[in-house]
């Protein structure tokens, strides 16, 4: 088998100050969102890295954003104790509501008619999952949720997805756990605890009958959406940050390194930054792609499957495109 190599010389942004906290991209795949600890989400050309704006407004990190399947409604959430809501075209808020703690995750559904948010754990506030009606512009900022499910004594959600035709709910927690909820009861529906560590990040596939986590306990794990199946187990040496499945093949593509706290004592060539793709079936790993000099925090595919991005903690968003060794390369089962 012969490794991957990333022979293309990758697009590199630099538009944050600070730690890169999630990249994703729209649905027509032309527009690169980021986010960092600076509290200033970007925009991005997806096609040659020019940055087209910023959304300007939040006071503190933004852990959280996502955008909705037309590319007109762009939602963050930060460590200001709000979300907000902007015109994705001009970059303007239109609507902001306040919590009483960090919000974390935060979601559109597939219609983009609702939003999915959870708070932080902090200063006796429980971690709560809110639903609002995002149609609701003008009275976004007092509007009452459409559903509230307070996690009183429940380990903190740290990600976030929609279950398809926006029936339920699916979270990742920190102790591990992922759990189905009903969106009309705001009950459990199931939940699995294959996990020893917190989940940083869940991503959906293509076209929605699976899921993917990325967990501290040095593993990604694919799901199955409906009923929680545990499907494969991917294993590395180090945290992993994030996971992507590939929209074109059976590939997936992990992130991570050791925690930030220790990456002023490693080097780069033993911190494990580099970002590792894994046959989906095969749970083996063949190829590797260098370049951070910090763990990678996110990792998206572009919806074409013939590049992807990642952003690290050393504030750089790099954009790589696949040569053609890799759109030709197929596995001899």
């Amino acid at each position: 088998m012969k490794p991957l190599r990333a022979t293309m010389k990758p697009l590199m942004l630099h538009g944050h100050e600070r730690s890169i906290t999630q990249v994703k991209y729209n649905r027509d795949g032309d527009l690169l969102f980021s986010s960092s600890k600076d509290s200033q989400p970007n925009v991005w050309w997806s096609i040659n890295g020019e940055r087209l704006g910023t959304f300007d407004g939040h006071k503190g990190a933004v852990w959280t954003f996502d955008i909705n399947w037309d590319s007109t409604r762009f939602i963050s959430g930060a460590a200001d104790n709000t979300l907000r809501l902007w015109d994705c075209q001009t970059g303007v808020q239109l609507g902001e509501v306040q919590s009483k703690s960090a919000v974390r995750t935060s979601n559109f559904s597939y219609s983009g008619k609702m939003i999915c948010y959870s708070t932080d754990k902090a200063m006796r506030n429980p971690c709560e999952i809110f639903v609002i009606d995002s149609r609701t512009v003008d009275s976004f900022t007092s509007a009452e949720p459409v559903m509230k499910i307070p996690i009183a004594k429940g380990p903190k959600v740290t990600s976030l997805l929609w279950g398809p035709l926006d029936e339920y709910i699916i979270t990742g927690h920190e102790t591990g756990e992922v759990v189905q909820w009903e969106l009309k009861t705001g009950k459990k529906i199931t939940m699995q605890h294959e996990h020893s560590g917190a989940i940083n990040d869940m991503q959906l596939s293509q076209d929605g009958t699976m899921f993917i986590t990325a967990s501290k306990d040095h593993s990604a794990k694919l799901f199955d959406i409906n009923n929680l199946d545990l499907l494969k187990t991917f294993k590395t040496e180090r945290p992993v940050n994030s996971a992507a499945i590939s929209p074109i093949r059976d590939h997936i593509v992990l992130g991570g390194g050791q925690d930030a706290m220790d990456v002023t004592t490693t080097s780069s060539r033993h911190g494990k930054f580099e970002a590792r793709f894994y046959h989906l079936i095969l749970e083996e790993e063949f190829g590797r792609v260098k370049g951070h000099f910090g763990p990678i925090n996110s990792l998206a595919f572009h919806p074409d499957g013939k590049s992807y991005a990642s952003g690290g903690e050393d504030g750089y968003i790099r954009i790589q495109d696949f040569d053609s060794t890799y759109l030709d390369f197929r596995f001899d089962y």
